[in-house]
C-alpha cells in the first residue's frame, strides 16, 4: 500500500474515532509517515478529507454503479437488487455516518458528494431513457426530474435508517423502498412482484 493509500486509511480511521474531527499529526502518525508528508499529498486537512470522502464515493461507485455485479433476468431484478446493495454498503461501511451525517455540511465533502451525485443523476437519466425505449418505463415519465426524486427519496431513507437504534432490518427496509419506486416509475404488477421474488 502506498503513502497516499496508507494516509486516506489513517484518516478515515481518525475520522470514525473523532466523530468527524481529526489531526494532521494524528493522522501522520497512525500512518507512519511524517505530517510534513501529509500536508505534502494532500495541501491542508481539508484535501485530506475530501480524498477520504471521495475513495468512499469510487468503493460505492465500484460495489453498487458502474462496477456492480446485479442480476440480468429483468430490469426490475436488477434495479432492486442495486437498492439492496446500496443498502448492504452504507450498512456495513463504518464510515458511512459520518459521510451522510456529520461531514455532509463541511464544504470539501459538499464538492465532492456534489460531483459524485451530478454522475449518478447523468447515469440514472440515461438508463431510465433506456428502460423507456425498451417499454419497461412510460413514456411520459421524466427521467431527468424522476431520477432526481429517486435518488434524492433512497438517500433520505438511508439517512433516517443510518442514524436509527436499531437500524432498520436491510432487507424490510430495501422492500419499503422499492414498493415507491416501482410506484413511482409505474411498472407492472407482474414486474414488482417478479422482482421481489428475486
Amino acid at each position: 500500500m502506498g503513502t497516499r493509500e496508507r494516509l486516506i486509511g489513517a484518516a478515515q480511521e481518525e475520522l470514525i474515532r473523532g466523530h468527524g474531527h481529526l489531526e494532521m499529526q494524528a493522522v501522520a502518525t497512525r500512518a507512519r509517515v511524517s505530517v510534513g508528508l501529509a500536508y505534502h499529498h494532500f495541501g491542508s486537512k481539508a484535501g485530506l478529507i475530501a480524498a477520504v470522502v471521495e475513495d468512499f464515493y469510487n468503493r460505492l461507485d465500484g460495489a453498487v454503479f458502474s462496477g456492480a455485479r446485479l442480476p440480468t433476468e429483468s430490469w426490475a431484478a436488477r434495479e432492486r437488487a442495486r437498492i439492496r446493495s446500496y443498502i448492504a454498503f452504507h450498512y456495513a461501511h463504518p464510515f458511512a455516518p459520518l459521510v451522510i451525517g456529520t461531514l455532509s455540511r463541511a464544504p470539501e465533502v459538499v464538492d465532492v458528494e456534489t460531483a459524485f451525485t451530478a454522475k449518478q443523476l447523468a447515469a440514472g437519466a440515461l438508463m431510465l431513457e433506456a428502460a423507456q425505449r425498451d417499454g419497461i418505463v412510460p413514456g411520459d415519465i421524466d427521467p431527468q426530474l424522476t431520477i432526481a426524486l429517486m435518488i434524492g427519496g433512497i438517500r433520505q431513507a438511508l439517512v433516517g435508517s443510518l442514524m436509527r437504534e436499531p437500524r432498520p432490518d436491510p432487507d424490510k427496509l430495501t422492500n419499503d423502498i422499492w414498493v415507491f419506486i416501482a410506484a413511482a416509475l409505474r411498472l407492472p404488477v407482474e414486474t414488482d412482484a417478479r422482482s421481489r421474488s428475486a
